[in-house]
């Protein structure tokens, strides 16, 4: 009888062993699949993005305190100084929130052009890889970090992961769906990720930090690091055959730079992100003194502008698939937003008209972006070769400027001219910049003529 129990019990479980292998080959056969793998490769790649700019933003909420409070005690270690003494150590303070806020970008600045040769010369995998791997070790040293150097290694490094994973992420997606309207939608989607995760991460990491502690925040961003770089690795397989023998050699990014359109593109989408970058460490100071406003409403400013950014995705996408000779004019169209938005800011009297003007700010951030990038990958179809690393680093060489300039330079001009003059500015700039993306009115129609020179030839 025990054998007879024993032999069902073999039988059952090699049947299930049976089962177990034979679906296991079946999702491998799904996930070969082309359509289902590109699908995939989004999935993996929207991730990434997320992440980053959570954990961009995520410390916004979070550092400042928690610097503050390891001062303080080290303060009450020691004889408390005068009233100017006390106010240069603010100052000190205040320049090193800055500067900790700004490495990322400055790094990311740096490193760009190194990465995008890099990228056009392996391939895009293994860089979204080692990007995913150094922000997941980023992400575990800001856990555990309990002291200004630890923070500032960690922001660093989370830097030199956003110039792998961001720039050949994004590449990735213009290699992959090479039709113009798949294009657009799926760089449409990656941005709606990349708006959410810098709108949602100040609350979901300020509620965290004062319900649970500094630590919870980063353990749940470095799960969901961890997770996305295991599905990489299952479904790009980085390191199991390379193929870029058989692909094409990239245009050098100095030439890419000198490119009149490509330069063009760049600017606009330095100028359009200026308003953003500079307001996101000056406007809780400004809400504070002319608004009285709450701990809530500072933490929640931003928020409600991530509906207007997907609208502003989506509508740009809808227009892109039916007139996509008039991408430059969506991208002028949102300059000229963002600059009326930025003048009003300094306007608003309380938190629910400022809501106003920083949806439109985001709006139009939406349609340049989302019009723009797309151009960039056409701008190198039809004008140097199909490979896109080197110019995707030039976007994100571009966002970096701003976002390197913001949390240093933004405080300043608030300090010697004021709020009202730094808004008027940047909103003068965007509007001032429209024009020139009149350069790019006839590129829609190269497309027509590269058919006829490939038919000629």
């Amino acid at each position: 009888m025990t054998t007879e129990e024993s032999g069902g019990l073999a039988q059952t479980a090699a049947v299930k062993l049976s089962e177990m292998g034979e679906r296991t080959k079946q999702l491998g056969t799904a996930i070969q699949d082309p359509e289902r793998q590109r699908r995939i490769i989004l999935v993996i790649v929207c991730v990434a993005l997320l992440l980053d700019n959570m954990l961009y933003m995520v410390i916004v909420p979070i550092v400042p305190d928690y610097l503050a409070r390891l001062e303080s005690e080290s303060e009450q270690a020691r004889v408390t100084g005068n009233s100017s003494t006390n106010s240069t150590q603010n100052e000190n303070f205040d320049v090193q929130i800055g500067v900790l806020f700004a490495s990322k970008a400055i790094l990311q600045l740096i490193v760009n052009p190194l990465t995008g040769t890099f990228i056009d010369r392996v391939g895009y995998d293994i860089p979204l890889f080692i990007g995913l791997s150094i922000m997941f070790v980023s992400t575990c040293i800001f856990a555990f970090a309990d002291n200004y150097a630890t923070l500032f290694v960690a922001r660093s490094l989370q830097g030199l992961g956003s110039a792998f994973a961001d720039t050949s992420g994004i590449a990735m997606i213009a290699d992959k769906f090479t039709e113009e309207a798949e294009r657009s939608r799926a760089l449409g989607i990656a941005l709606a990720f990349i708006s959410f995760g810098s709108l949602a991460a100040p609350p979901f990491g300020g509620v965290l930090y004062e319900f649970v502690g500094k630590r919870v925040p980063f353990f749940v961003l470095a799960s969901i690091c961890l997770a996305d770089g295991i599905l990489c690795m299952t479904v790009l397989k980085p390191f199991s055959s390379r193929t870029r023998e058989n692909m094409p050699v990239g245009t050098p990014i100095y030439k890419l730079m000198i490119d009149p359109y490509i330069a063009v593109v760049a600017g606009a989408l330095t100028t359009c992100n200026i308003p953003l970058a500079f307001l996101e460490p000056t406007i809780a100071n400004w809400m504070e003194e002319t608004m009285d406003s709450s701990q809530w409403e500072i933490g929640l400013t931003w928020l409600p502008a991530f509906f207007p950014h997907v609208l502003g995705v989506y509508i740009t996408v809808k227009l892109a698939a039916q007139y996509p000779h008039l991408q430059w004019f969506y991208g002028a169209l949102g300059m000229v937003i963002i600059g009326a938005s930025s003048c009003i800011v300094p306007a608003c009297k309380n938190f629910e008209q400022l809501i106003i003007p920083l949806c439109g700010i985001c709006f139009g951030i939406a349609l340049v972006d989302t019009a723009l990038l797309p151009t960039l990958a056409f701008l190198v179809d039809v004008r140097h070769v199909s490979v896109y690393g080197s110019v995707y680093a030039i976007a994100d060489i571009s966002y970096c400027v701003a976002y390197a300039l913001g949390p240093i330079v933004a405080g300043k001009i608030v300090h010697d001219l004021g709020f009202v003059q730094l808004n008027l500015g940047m909103g003068l700039a965007n509007v001032l910049y429209a024009p020139a993306l009149l350069l790019l009115r006839n590129v829609g129609n190269w497309k027509n003529y590269l058919w006829i020179f490939i038919f000629l030839d």
